[in-house]
């Protein structure tokens, strides 16, 4: 194919029309073109060659050139495309480095491969517009709900026809066993929108939680005017959900509103949702509250909370457990999701063996370190009193207090705690010295001879070793992997220090050794006594 007179109009004519079919700039189009015919024609004048094509956007002419750039004399390396600054005196009056010779060279006739070629570089530039086109209309509406028809199935993923594009439904984005037939009408949440080298850059989800809170916005008027707000969303697609909403005018029943007169709008999100169960949940600012509420329709007893460890304890009525756990767990699993924290569920009966336990346990602790009989000690555990040191060093006025106790018991019963901490203490730095332990570090305030003793079981034996802790390695702490929490053991954390007493000692071992400069951790203090003193 030779680019003459005779189809140059006929040219134009092919890139408007691809331009509309696939919505995109024909100017992008020509460009494409223009990339083909140098493509070509670089195959038949050489490839070392700079051969452009300009076409002309009114007659469809196209022009081919052949560019030789001036450098540098030292810096050509392509002879065909370069000139060095003596060598374009034979063109040029003044040449400078960067100007540009431009010849231009016979239009090539087009064989039957070079053709093809062309053809190929062509769509491949449609495409990849196509794409670009794609990914600037759907990137800002990512979150919302977009209607769309079944286009084909590819190994068990949809390809949704969304309008000006494509979206793929991904096999574990579908509810249960859904199955479409192509042409069938279809809503889904645009979960993604990402630039793909290949395929489909919108993705669709039918299984993602905000998809049926966009459902309740779209049913439910005081949502989307901003009087309800959904607080959070758990959901078993195709099974159960739960849904924390709360009102931000009081004279609205929040759960009231979005199951609608007689569950009419509740009732169309479980029909788009293939018959999920929704519980709707008023959500509440106190922790413990909002997961009695979530934890419905299950009755509970008691809420135990454990802010450090993010996790929560609930003791319900023997008869309601498999209520609250729910199918397989599902009812406890979704108020967990709903909550963001770890649920442990206790029967009635179980909390009280633990705590008869406890109690137990605490006893003979009392027994055998104080020397005393059963009863005595089951009087100090129930006054609260959890170990030695609390009985050893409380004023004696506490234990004074408790029924059957005189001066001389309670002096007798301190005298005896200390007695039995005062040898553990020397036990234990006994064992730390076995193990190895510096004298930087047993002189370093803040760690008795138990912590001494753990150290050094874990091979912290000098301040210079204690210093590169981190402190959720001493105190503790929770990690999440695969959306699971994980609690990490502390060397010390048997001993009750807190992640902030950890972060303490070690940054005081820091500045002790030098590691640290002492004004860099006294400059927030000031910082924040000037701000008192300003808000004074």
């Amino acid at each position: 194919m030779a680019i003459t007179s005779a189809n140059q109009l006929e040219l134009l004519q092919t890139a408007e029309a691809v331009a509309r079919e696939k919505m995109i700039d024909p100017d992008l189009v020509i460009q494409a073109m223009e990339d083909s015919l140098a493509r070509a024609a670089k195959s038949r004048y050489g490839a070392e060659m700079d051969i452009r094509v300009k076409i002309d956007r009114k007659t469809g002419r196209a022009t081919f050139t052949r560019v030789r750039t001036v450098v540098e004399d030292d810096a050509v390396e392509n002879h065909h495309a370069q000139l060095t600054v003596k060598q374009a005196k034979a063109y040029l009056a003044d040449p400078k480095v960067g100007d540009e010779i431009v010849d231009e060279v016979p239009p090539v006739d087009l064989g039957r491969i070079a053709a093809q070629s062309a053809k190929q570089v062509i769509l491949q530039k449609v495409r990849e517009a196509e794409r670009d086109r794609q990914y600037e209309e759907f990137k800002d509406r990512k979150g919302t709900i977009i209607n769309g028809a079944v286009k084909r199935e590819e190994y068990g993923n949809i390809i949704v026809d969304i309008g000006r594009g494509e979206g793929i439904l991904r096999r574990n984005e579908k509810i249960g066993r859904e199955a479409y037939r192509i042409g069938d009408r279809i809503r889904c949440y645009i979960k993604d929108v990402r630039r793909e080298p290949r395929g489909p850059q919108v993705f669709l989800s039918r299984t993602d939680p905000q998809f049926m809170a966009e459902l309740f916005k779209m049913e439910v008027p005081e949502i989307y005017d901003g009087i309800i707000e959904i607080k959070a969303v758990a959901r078993d697609p195709g099974s159960r959900a739960k849904i924390a909403v709360i009102s931000y005018d009081n004279s609205i029943d929040p759960v009231g509103a979005c199951v609608g007169m007689r569950g009419s709008r509740v009732q169309a999100v479980v029909n788009e949702l293939q018959g999920e169960k929704i519980d709707i949940i008023p959500w509440n600012q106190d922790t413990a509250t909002f997961l009695v509420n979530a934890l419905q329709p299950a009755e509970v007893s008691k809420v135990v909370f454990d802010e450090e460890a993010g996790k929560i304890e609930v003791v319900v009525p023997d008869e309601q457990l498999s209520l609250a756990i729910g199918r397989r767990g599902q009812n406890v699993r979704l108020a967990s999701q709903l909550t963001g924290l770890d649920i442990d569920i206790l029967t009635e009966a179980e909390e009280s063996q633990r705590r008869q336990a406890e109690f137990a346990e605490r006893t003979k602790l009392f027994m055998d370190a104080l020397d005393v009989d059963e009863m005595m000690a089951q009087l100090l555990v129930a006054e609260g009193f959890t170990n030695l040191e609390e009985v050893a060093y409380v004023e004696l006025d506490e234990l004074l207090s408790i029924d059957g106790f005189d001066e001389d018991t309670a002096a007798e019963l301190q005298a005896r705690a200390r007695d039995h901490l005062e040898a553990a203490n020397a036990k234990a730095m006994e064992n730390a010295r076995a193990l190895g332990v510096e004298d930087s570090l047993v002189n370093f305030e803040g760690l008795t001879p138990q912590m001494l003793e753990a150290l050094a079981k874990d091979g912290i034996k000098t301040l210079e070793d204690f210093a590169t802790c981190a402190d959720w390695e001493l105190a503790g702490g929770w990690t999440t992997e695969n959306g699971q929490r994980k609690k990490d053991e502390g060397v010390l954390e048997k001993f009750d220090m807190s992640l902030e007493e950890a972060q303490n000692l070690i940054m005081t071992a820091r500045v002790m050794l030098g590691w640290v400069d002492p004004t860099e951790l006294e400059q927030p203090a000031d910082e924040a006594a000037d701000d008192e003193e300003a808000e004074a």
